[in-house]
């Protein structure tokens, strides 16, 4: 907690007040620390570690805090803390495969304000905008959109339309995307690291706030979405020059299972060669529901082989919350 409070954003890169159409100190005081535990044994604690800390938004009345799910994924204990240093405990009540969402229930008041849903459709490429984490105005950048375009992550993740903006936010898990009009944008995901027009950027992923809307019905009363689950491969894969490289996989997962090691090249799905990572989960994903067959074709020095995964449903392999 000291190492996320002790610090502040030089005063030319934080907002000024009073250019802005809304008022900031009141939409950054719905911003929340976000702390969890998780248990060493968790699926997940090898590679998103037992203590988490990032941020969360309330975006509603009742102080229901929205945030990036792998802060929460698999936590026995979840801590909110407010800009006035009020904490008290909450509830992992939801994580979104898909959408990488996660909810927290406060078990309890939460002396917080809230930040009403806007729509990161609208943004355009140049429009700036608020980047924020807990802390008020310290931790609170002023930045601009440098890119709207598909997102796919290695751990079988895909965005068709991801927010990414600069300069970079440090603290960047579960932080706020506040539009020029006040309303909430987006949730903070990743720090990206690329190229444009030999421009070397350093910012941050967003996932966009309209994905939101679609499945928040379902995330309260099922802790999920009641769309079919995608088939999980458990296989971290990556592109390397013109190649789909398998760089990691989960232990016990489909692939592990299957007999897939890392650097095998995969070269078909179902017979269709993925041209690059966002091809090759929608291949996977088109063969239907998890627990379809997966045919894969790969190469391992210089040998091809074939195998059959049987895909899962990535939550069966996590640890359930349990209210006490």
């Amino acid at each position: 907690m000291t190492a996320q409070a002790n610090w502040t954003f030089p005063a030319e890169l934080q907002p000024r007040a009073e250019e802005l159409r809304f008022d900031l100190d009141a939409a950054l005081d719905a911003l929340v620390l976000v702390r969890t535990e998780v248990p060493e044994d968790a699926f997940t604690a090898g590679i998103l570690g037992t203590e988490r800390t990032g941020n969360g938004v309330v975006i509603r009345e009742d102080g229901l805090v929205l945030t990036v799910g792998y802060l929460i994924t698999e936590a026995t204990s979840v801590w909110l803390t407010t800009n006035r240093g009020a904490a008290l405990p909450g509830f992992p009540l939801a994580y979104d495969q898909a959408t990488g969402f996660g909810l927290v229930q406060p078990l309890g008041k939460l002396d917080a304000g809230m930040l009403a849903r806007g729509s990161a459709a609208r943004c355009r490429v140049g429009d700036e905008l608020v980047v924020a984490g807990h802390g008020g105005r310290a931790h609170a950048l002023l930045a601009s959109v440098f890119a709207k375009r598909e997102f796919a992550g290695y751990w079988e993740y895909l965005l068709e339309e991801a927010l990414f903006t600069r300069p970079a936010h440090p603290q960047w898990g579960g932080a706020a995307a506040i539009g020029l009009d006040g309303k909430l944008l987006g949730i903070g995901s990743l720090f990206v690291q690329e190229k444009q027009d030999d421009e070397s950027i350093e910012g941050n992923m967003l996932v966009p706030i309209d994905l939101l809307e679609p499945i928040l019905d379902d995330l309260l009363k099922l802790g999920r979405s009641s769309r079919p689950a995608r088939p999980w491969l458990g296989m971290y894969t990556t592109e390397v020059a013109d190649h789909l490289v398998v760089a990691g996989l989960a232990d016990g997962g489909p692939a592990d299972r299957a007999g897939l090691e890392v650097g095998d090249l995969l070269l078909e799905v179902a017979g269709e060669r993925p041209r690059n990572l966002a091809h090759l989960f929608r291949s996977v994903w088109r063969l239907g529901p998890a627990g379809v067959a997966v045919p894969l074709t790969y190469a391992r020095n210089g040998t091809i082989s074939r195998a059959v995964l049987r895909s899962a449903d990535r939550n069966d392999f996590l640890r359930k919350p349990h209210l006490h």
